[in-house]
């Protein structure tokens, strides 16, 4: 670590691991409001940390398609951080995918200043951990051949130079700020799933890996970036993990443990797992326990939140059946709005239309995540929630939709409000990561 500069929340924690309760951290890689408030509730009833990761074509310079640029996100995650009651230092800011990824149709002449303007906004805004992904191929790369480690690493040490530059921007309006710490790799899964399903996945070759780390030494070295080197805590792999449409290949130690034994060579550096949505919790503690210390999660939890609607859609329509008014036709405006706008499924879904329709409703790859914020989705799910507060909850239907959260009410521990009960939902998914991670 650079002891020149205030140590990093995220480092420290990752150097802790083993000796207390934490055996890592996993990231809530969501802008949804309602997953983010899960997160948060979640750590401040555990009485630890979150991190919070946007991605860039989530957030970024333009907006993504969410419409927020990383000041924007940040300025959010500290909205939410103030209403739920949780101190602004426990929440941390990550930058997911940061590099290339929007603009990979272009040459690199084109996507690379682009990426760097990506990447500088982020750490500008105050992000502390930055994933660096170059691992793309770009317009006027060879189609035919791997891209290169050395073609990787380069752009790599381009975009953490501009980090670094940033930074240092960041900190005259900021003393005191950590400085970023950063996520390298060359085999990073593709974000939010596969495109196809598998039943199994290769794990990264252990002579791979150390190739890797030897490419992104070099590059770093070559721009003098030894002082942000110190500050490299993570290498994406591929642990042999992956999710699609309608499948999930789960973690196996054995096969991962060559790789995972690399991590004895290279103290303070931890592996970065992506995709790990939808693991058992066993699996997601096992691989905490490998090395594989920061878990990464995003689609699951949005499925989470879709199933608690879809949930508390069938209270309503029981309801409906008892006293007259007007129904919230949440699932019914989600499947219009993903049939007016193919863009974000149509190369995930397949089959004929039955099919098709059955997977925009409950695909494990959670397209619909894309159209939760449409306005007239939004709208329905807004008018869902409001119709249930006011027509009130019985205890026997929750019960049977959502029984989890029936006992916790039962319990005390979360009011009869459909609102808490969705949040509370997509809690329970996050404890999986929690008892991974936390002693």
């Amino acid at each position: 670590m650079d002891q020149s500069l205030n140590a990093n929340p995220v480092q420290t924690l990752l150097q802790g691991r083993g000796r207390g309760r934490q055996k890592g951290i996993y990231a809530c890689c969501s802008a949804n409001e309602y997953v983010v408030r899960a997160a948060i509730r979640r750590a401040r009833e555990r009485n630890t940390v979150v991190l919070v990761e946007a991605t860039a074509n989530q957030v970024n310079q333009d907006g993504g398609y969410t419409g927020m640029t990383p000041t924007d996100f940040r300025a959010f995650l500290d909205r939410l951080a103030a209403e739920e009651g949780m101190p602004r230092e426990r929440v941390f800011c990550g930058g997911d995918h940061l590099g290339p990824l929007t603009w990979r149709n272009l040459p690199e002449a084109e996507a690379m200043p682009r990426a760097l303007t990506l990447v500088r906004s982020y750490v500008l805004a105050g992000f502390i951990k930055i994933h660096i992904d170059t691992s793309m191929r770009l317009a006027d790369d060879d189609g035919q051949s791997r891209l290169p480690d050395e073609v990787i690493a380069r752009r790599g040490a381009e975009l953490c130079a501009a980090a670094e530059d940033a930074f240092t921007a960041y900190t005259a309006a900021h003393p005191g700020a950590s400085a970023p710490v950063y996520v390298i790799g060359s085999e990073v899964p593709i974000p939010g799933g596969a495109l196809e399903n598998e039943d199994c996945v290769a794990v990264t070759r252990p002579e791979d890996c150390r190739a890797t780390l030897e490419a992104f030494r070099a590059a770093f070295a070559a721009r003098g970036l030894d002082r942000a080197w110190g500050r490299v805590v993570a290498l994406v792999v591929q642990p042999g993990v992956e999710f699609a449409d309608e499948s999930v290949v789960k973690y196996d130690r054995a096969a991962a443990r060559p790789l995972t034994a690399c991590l004895e060579r290279w103290p303070g550096l931890v592996f970065e797992g992506h995709s790990t949505d939808y693991q058992p919790r066993e699996q997601l503690r096992e691989m905490a326990e490998d090395g594989i210390a920061i878990l990464k999660v995003g689609p699951a939890l949005t499925f989470a939140l879709r199933e608690g609607l879809f949930a508390l859609e069938r209270i309503e329509a029981e309801l409906l059946k008892l006293r007259p008014f007007p129904a919230s036709g949440f699932r019914a405006t989600l499947e219009w709005a993903m049939q007016r706008d193919h863009k974000y499924w149509g190369g995930y879904y397949h089959g004929h239309e039955a099919d098709r329709c059955y997977a925009r409703a409950f695909s494990f790859s959670d397209r619909a995540r894309y159209y939760l914020p449409v306005p007239r989705v939004s709208a329905a799910a807004s008018t869902l929630l409001a119709n249930l507060d006011r027509e009130g909850i019985p205890l026997a239907l929750l019960s049977q939709y959502l029984p989890a959260q029936f006992q916790r009410v039962r319990a005390g521990k979360i009011p009869l409000r459909a609102e808490d009960l969705l949040i509370d939902h997509v809690g329970g998914w996050i404890d999986d990561y929690l008892y991974a991670t936390i002693e």
